[in-house]
């Protein structure tokens, strides 16, 4: 069964979805843009029987909170230092992570604070090398070495209905199997007043996260966590460059490709959940 709870943090409500037994092996799912955890509704329940499983909504995404901006500042330590304070306070001591898209970062962060903590990595479009950024960044790239407004305006676009519902389709065979209230409560969340800002914010922010990719790397040569990168290999945004790159520095990194786009677990949460299983129960035995 999945529980749906909120906890304070920061004086914000955090909502997370949590199953499974804590006494199980943790795994946290950690969610991308412009998503939240309703993205892992259907691998939660594949994954709970053999893993104590928590997936938080992000400040700002989803059913946490979204301060305003003059209140939360919107950088992605800031996003996980609230996740940081969450595993302690829901009392995950050791964790695996699943980390996608903004998630990678977040979930890195983790790592590199608390690598003790750490007990595997499963990497899902998760991207932590330059040569994983296809040139789908290049107007947000713009945006980081011109910060000003009318390049902060023309990534507006990316926050449309129709921008959304192309992140999930592009690259997936069979668009029929993806659901469209993903897609849709997607979007009715980037409507809410002001989060248009708060992902723009987002935006010019990720350019840390590129900064941090050679101290990402030199965690996984300095520590060779249990890594495994499970690849939409038609995703628009991170390149299957991006995936191998794992091997360059982790001798126990594993590549998984599979034929669907950014999105993957809307088309593969089954296989996805297999993989998912076979390497945990390999790596956390």
């Amino acid at each position: 069964m999945v529980h749906y709870r909120s906890v304070a943090i920061q004086e914000l409500n955090i909502f997370y979805r949590e199953a499974g037994d804590p006494k199980s092996p943790a795994l946290l799912l950690l969610h991308g843009f412009p998503t939240s955890s309703h993205m892992f509704r259907d691998l939660i329940p594949l994954l709970a029987d053999s893993y104590h499983v928590v997936a938080p909504d992000l400040p700002g995404f989803g059913f946490s909170d979204a301060p305003d901006r003059v209140r939360f500042k919107y950088t992605f330590d800031h996003l996980a230092q609230v996740v940081d304070r969450l595993t302690e306070t829901v009392g995950l001591k050791r964790y695996a992570i699943y980390i996608f898209d903004y998630g990678a970062p977040v979930g890195l962060r983790l790592a590199l604070a608390h690598p003790e903590r750490i007990t595997a990595i499963v990497s899902q479009n998760g991207n932590a090398y330059e040569e994983g950024l296809s040139h789908g960044w290049n107007p947000i790239q713009k945006y980081w070495k011109e910060p000003n407004e009318a390049n902060r305006a023309a990534l507006r676009d990316l926050l449309t209905p129709q921008s959304t519902r192309w992140q999930y389709m592009h690259g997936v065979a069979d668009d029929s199997l993806v659901a469209p209230e993903a897609y849709a409560l997607d979007s009715s969340l980037l409507a809410r007043p002001g989060n248009d800002e708060i992902q723009l914010d987002l935006f010019l922010d990720y350019a840390s996260n590129v900064t941090l990719y050679p101290k990402f790397q030199q965690y996984f040569r300095t520590h060779q966590p249990p890594l495994l990168a499970v690849w939409g290999k038609n995703d628009p945004f991170f390149l299957p460059p991006g995936a191998e790159a794992y091997k360059r520095d982790n001798r126990n990194a594993e590549v998984r490709f599979l034929d669907t786009g950014h999105f993957a677990l809307e088309t593969h949460a089954g296989e996805i959940a297999t993989i998912t299983r076979d390497f945990l129960g390999r790596k956390l035995a």
